[in-house]
């Protein structure tokens, strides 16, 4: 059977070449019993590609089941797709066949696969390798031939990478990939299939048909669509039975589309929180005081080395590199790195020998810390004491909120 007949067979719309290319793998598959794991977004029609393979394989008179794995509770799951036996827990009062059993000879279609808890992924994973299983409160091993397929909407591998779905599971299911596109990703087809879901809404309450203003067809084309056909589907039906007016116009369809009407956008992107902002900036108001630092200490070797390495000439000229230097450090007793600046005199005064008269003052060489803990809490301490203990304008200064001051103070111990 080709493209056009299964297009027309199974009710789909559209000829964007992302679509054709997952109907010509769903009907190449469908002979075979390989699983099949079928990935998209929500609303893409994934179980629409699950019942083509079933139509198509040597099981289409066999059961067909549609199982949404992530509406059934974990405590009952097991019991719903093995069976369990009676008193095998409170409230089995008989015995009952599991989804496995109902459908030997036919499909299972698991949706939302990789909601599945792991001790239902390991029993899954021995149907698929021996056909075998066992109902709960049971040890007498059941034998099943089902074929399965599978589908979800987010990214298996990386719940793989994070413990939450069996490898193995994951490339038994994935024998065949076969990939859904989202709406947006072909948006040829998205005033044809509205065209058709108004036609069809029409029909059904008795309503004139809708024509749309090219104005409003751009809009529907642009817009991102998350919720897939799903979405474009609820909408074509609320225009059929809301608007009197049946030349719909773009303010007409601004009506019936969120705010976001016009992204391009695949999916909404999540914003950061605040708080995540405001430690990002202290972090960078930090580095740049570091940076500033740096800056004024290459300086001050430029001036070093421009008077012959004369340090005492240049201190005694430019006490600012002193004072920024070394601003707010209470210099510690004890310390053996101690130094010797010399001045000039004041009087400039020459001795016997012709040289210059000095004065010695001693001081204390203090290497300044690089830690960002010790600069945050040099930075919370001068806004605490510029604004007076007042935790809310120093929060202002620093350019974070006041509830970010207050756990600070805490973590550092202020």
């Amino acid at each position: 059977m080709d493209t056009q007949n299964i297009k027309q067979r199974f009710g789909i719309i559209g000829n964007s070449p992302l679509l054709n290319r997952a109907i010509d793998i769903a009907s190449q598959v469908a002979p075979t019993d390989m699983s099949v794991l079928i990935t998209g977004e929500s609303g893409s029609g994934k179980e629409v590609f699950s019942q083509i393979i079933h139509q198509m394989s040597a099981r289409k008179h066999g059961t067909f089941i549609a199982v949404n794995c992530g509406a059934i509770p974990e405590g009952t799951i097991d019991s719903e797709l093995f069976g369990h036996e009676k008193g095998s827990f409170t409230g089995a009062h008989e015995a009952r066949k599991g989804y496995f059993e109902v459908a030997n000879g036919g499909t299972i279609f698991l949706d939302e696969v990789a909601e599945l808890p792991l001790g239902t992924q390991a029993r899954l994973l021995r149907i698929l390798e021996s056909g075998e299983y066992l109902r709960v409160g049971s040890s007498k091993v059941q034998k099943t031939d089902v074929r399965i397929i599978a589908a979800t909407n987010v990214d298996v591998y990386t719940r793989v990478k994070n413990g939450k779905f069996r490898e193995d599971l994951y490339y038994r299911l994935n024998t065949v990939p076969l990939r859904i596109p989202a709406l947006h990703e072909r948006k040829e087809d998205i005033f044809l299939l509205f065209r058709k879901f108004a036609a069809d809404f029409s029909d059904k309450y008795r309503s004139p048909g809708l024509h749309l203003e090219p104005e409003a067809v751009q809009i529907l084309t642009n817009y991102s669509w998350p919720g897939n056909v799903r979405q474009l589907k609820n909408i074509a039906e609320q225009i059929c039975v809301l608007e009197k007016d049946r030349n719909v116009n773009a303010q007409a369809i601004l009506n019936y589309i969120p705010n976001e009407a016009g992204s391009n956008l695949p999916m909404a992107i999540n914003a950061q929180s605040k708080e995540d902002f405001t430690e990002r900036d202290i972090l960078y108001k930090v580095l740049f005081d570091m940076k500033k630092d740096m800056v004024e200490l290459k300086k001050l070797v430029a001036e070093i080395i421009q008077h012959g390495g004369n340090t005492a000439t240049v201190l005694a000229d430019n006490p600012q590199y002193i004072n920024q230097l070394y601003r707010d450090v209470e210099l510690p007793g004890g310390n053996d790195h101690a130094f010797t600046i010399q001045h000039p005199a004041p009087n400039n005064n020459n001795n016997s020998n012709g040289s210059p008269e000095y004065f010695a003052h001693d001081a204390e060489e203090v290497e300044e810390s690089l830690s960002l803990v010790d600069k945050e809490s040099d930075l919370i301490k001068k806004a605490l004491k510029k604004h007076k203990g007042k935790r809310k304008f120093a929060a202002q200064e620093l350019g974070i909120s006041e509830r970010t001051l207050y756990r600070k103070i805490k973590e550092l111990n202020l």
